[in-house]
């Protein structure tokens, strides 16, 4: 098991389901806020799950495509709201069948290198999915949305993605893992998106072709059966295994202060991004 998964405490803030309609705008501001408690040594080191019914998550360079207001029209039009994050990345669909994990860990007792980051969350994930981690690879899925080198697949089919913020000595490392529903149906609102979005235009940026059928969910891969709940409980077990005390913790009043500040920022930055041009 990767040694920094195994701590002596962890904090597990389980939002799986209190989030679920709420913006991903308040996850990002939560785990904001988790980097400088974790990064400060005010918390201990956290694990937080997290889920959101439809919406879609854009990077920093989808806001920049030629169409991005009509593209967004597109989602709406589907049922999704969009926002932009603030970590790397590009656009991601979101719904109850999408399962979000946070680990944030402090920089201050040892450096975590980038690669260091995402391979935390890969042994994580392997850990969740015994059944399958001997399949499970980590490797840039062409065709797929928000590709990247840590994309994790099954057999060239990939159902997760890894992005990572930084702040204040804190380090979030971030997946979303796609566990119910068609893996095919989320990329194909993708490809929708950046199709009207760009409307054939030469840019800059080059964005993704996305090819649906790369994509799929666990249910899909691994285990009819799976769902975010059990998937949940399987991350509990995993936890109580891994240290020696499991603080179930939500934010306390004084660190609710602190997210209200976060929160106020990403929204205020959301706004800004998504201005028309």
């Amino acid at each position: 098991m990767n040694r920094f998964l195994q701590q002596p405490i962890w904090r597990f803030y389980d939002q799986s389901i209190s989030m679920k309609y709420n913006s991903p705008l308040e996850s990002f501001a939560t785990d904001d806020t988790l980097c400088q408690l974790v990064g400060q040594l005010q918390s201990p080191p956290t694990i937080r799950t997290w889920v959101h019914d439809a919406a879609v998550v854009l990077g920093i360079q989808d806001h920049r495509l030629p169409y991005v207001q009509q593209g967004m029209k597109v989602l709406e039009a589907r049922g999704y709201h969009p926002i932009v994050r603030n970590s790397g990345g590009l656009a991601v669909a979101l719904d109850t069948g999408v399962l979000n994990i946070s680990i944030v860990l402090s920089e201050q007792a040892e450096a975590l290198s980038i690669d260091a980051g995402y391979d935390v969350m890969v042994a994580l994930v392997k850990a969740l999915f015994p059944e399958a981690a001997d399949k499970i690879e980590a490797y840039e899925i062409v065709g797929s949305y928000c590709p990247g080198s840590y994309d994790l697949s099954i057999q060239g089919k990939k159902f997760a993605g890894i992005s990572q913020r930084r702040l204040r000595q804190g380090v979030a490392v971030q997946i979303y893992l796609c566990i119910e529903g068609s893996g095919a149906k989320r990329a194909a609102l993708i490809r929708d998106f950046y199709e009207v979005s760009l409307q054939g235009e030469e840019t800059k940026f080059a964005y993704p072709q996305i090819v649906p059928s790369v994509m799929a969910s666990l249910s899909e891969l691994v285990d009819a059966s799976l769902t975010v709940d059990t998937v949940v409980i399987r991350l509990q077990q995993i936890l109580h295994d891994l240290a020696h005390e499991v603080h179930m913790e939500p934010f306390h009043d004084e660190e609710l202060t602190l997210y209200s500040f976060y929160l106020q920022r990403v929204l205020q930055r959301n706004a800004k991004m998504l201005e028309p041009k």
